[in-house]
């Protein structure tokens, strides 16, 4: 849910006026009441909630019928996919419907809070490990039973960004023994705060971060020692979990079929890269798969399963935001304002991405 009742009451006493579907809520525990105690009009269906309404806020892109519910020069909020939705973007440049990415919130310091995509990131690095626990037919932790001690598993995170390390976060509280890998040099020491070990090789430069903090796309060179690298590593691990991604491209693909193949039967890996095809070469988005006694877990929307915190989170960075476009009770969108520019898909009956 893009605005959970405490932010709508919080945008209600700052002088704007919300209005949220019924039954919008639901699934993440919010109810009817709660919104309207916060101050929201509840509407019946769709049409009524989009008639009038200056700016909409959503989490997925909308659906070209729901384009056309949108008021001509209005804004909207919401995941954008770019790259991935020209369609949309098309539909709502017709309309003159600005449209900001939220995705394409910049990495600044002063940005922080409004970025969604670390919000969602924590979500699903936290439930990736819990999913792959459960898929796992082992125990996490090192136990002692009465039937003897139990071996604590070996969990393998392959990137350190926000997902990485909540991941990595949650396998130790867990009692895995956990290691991970990333490019970046600056991902050490944060892997190795958590209390993790750092895989690394010379694939770790310098250059390997780009200015906005992502690792860069690799020379062939540097693709194939990283597959060399976590080829050595991945086939004693009982679980794996993904997550490079690079902003724009195809996720890069780091598991190869060879490599499913000399890991221990049982053992489990969930790709959160599925969206954007995937770390693994067998993932399958949306699906689990089985492939030489391996378990290949691709969801595609993982934050959805904790829907109440996950809300939570997603509606404070809408707040944030919001509180950088509204002046003076009025929306202001501003092309050459660092923020809004970066975000800015479509404005004035153009795309402009």
């Amino acid at each position: 849910m893009a605005l959970v009742p405490d932010t709508v009451a919080r945008l209600v006493k700052s002088g704007l006026e919300a209005a949220v579907q019924s039954g919008a809520g639901l699934r993440a525990g919010f109810r009817d009441e709660a919104y309207a105690a916060a101050g929201a009009t509840v509407a019946a269906d769709p049409p009524s909630a989009y008639r009038g309404a200056q700016l909409v806020a959503k989490i997925q892109p909308p659906a070209l019928t729901e384009v056309a519910l949108l008021e001509p020069g209005s804004t909207l909020i919401a995941l954008l996919r770019p790259g991935r939705s020209d369609d949309v973007l098309a539909a709502l440049a017709a309309r003159n419907v600005t449209a900001l990415a939220l995705e394409r919130v910049p990495r600044i310091t002063r940005a922080q809070s409004m970025d969604v995509l670390s919000s969602q990131s924590t979500v699903a690095g936290y439930k990736a490990v819990l999913v792959g626990a459960t898929a796992l037919g082992k125990f996490l932790p090192m136990l002692t039973t009465a039937a003897g001690n139990i071996s604590p598993a070996k969990v393998f995170v392959i990137g350190a960004g926000v997902a990485g390390l909540q991941a990595i976060a949650t396998a130790r509280r867990l009692g895995g023994v956990v290691s991970a890998f990333d490019v970046r040099p600056a991902a050490r020491e944060q892997v190795q705060s958590l209390g993790a070990a750092f895989v690394a090789a010379d694939v770790v430069t310098e250059s390997a971060e780009t200015a906005g903090g992502y690792a860069r796309a690799q020379t062939q060179d540097e693709q194939q020692r990283t597959l060399d690298t976590i080829a050595k590593h991945i086939k004693d691990m009982d679980l794996v979990v993904t997550t490079a991604q690079i902003p724009g491209r195809a996720a890069p693909r780091l598991i190869t079929a060879e490599m499913v193949a000399s890991m221990r039967p049982g053992s489990v890996i969930v790709d959160l890269a599925a969206e954007t095809g995937g770390n693994c070469e067998l993932s399958v988005p949306g699906e689990t798969v089985r492939v030489h006694e391996v378990t290949i877990i691709a969801p595609t929307d993982l934050p959805s399963t904790v829907a109440f915190h996950a809300s939570q989170m997603f509606a404070r960075n809408i707040q944030e935001l919001l509180k950088h476009l509204v002046r003076d009770g009025a929306l202001v969108i501003d092309p050459r304002d660092e923020i809004t520019g970066a975000m800015l898909m479509t404005h004035d009956g153009k795309v402009t991405a």
